[in-house]
């Protein structure tokens, strides 16, 4: 059973972990380009994370996953992770954030 001061800080750590996935056609963070829909951590330190692609059929999904996967894993406190790929809500640039739409040109 973890502290809500332990929670919190792991949290912290799961979005900073998440800022170093990237996608190898994207030069910006998986979390800044708003894939990230959900960030469910129980009393317990099990992660789950719901996550989205850029496209249905995005060449690099496997990759993505297996990348945050193994980072989140690496976490000191998180006990098991667990990723879905979802596609509702249907994933676009107005998702992404503003540091992530000015770096591709969007702003």
């Amino acid at each position: 059973m973890i502290t809500p001061q332990q929670k919190l800080e792991l949290e912290e750590k799961v979005v900073t972990m998440l800022r170093t996935v990237y996608d190898p056609e994207i030069p910006v963070d998986i979390y800044s380009l708003g894939l990230i829909y959900k960030i469910d951590l129980d009393d317990d330190a099990n992660l789950k994370i719901d996550m989205t692609l850029t496209a249905p059929n995005c060449p690099a999904a496997d990759f993505l996953v297996e990348d945050a996967r193994i980072k989140l894993e690496s976490i000191d406190g998180i006990k098991s992770v667990e990723i879905s790929i979802v596609f509702e809500p249907e994933w676009n640039k107005d998702m992404m954030s503003e540091e992530a739409k000015l770096e591709l040109g969007f702003l």
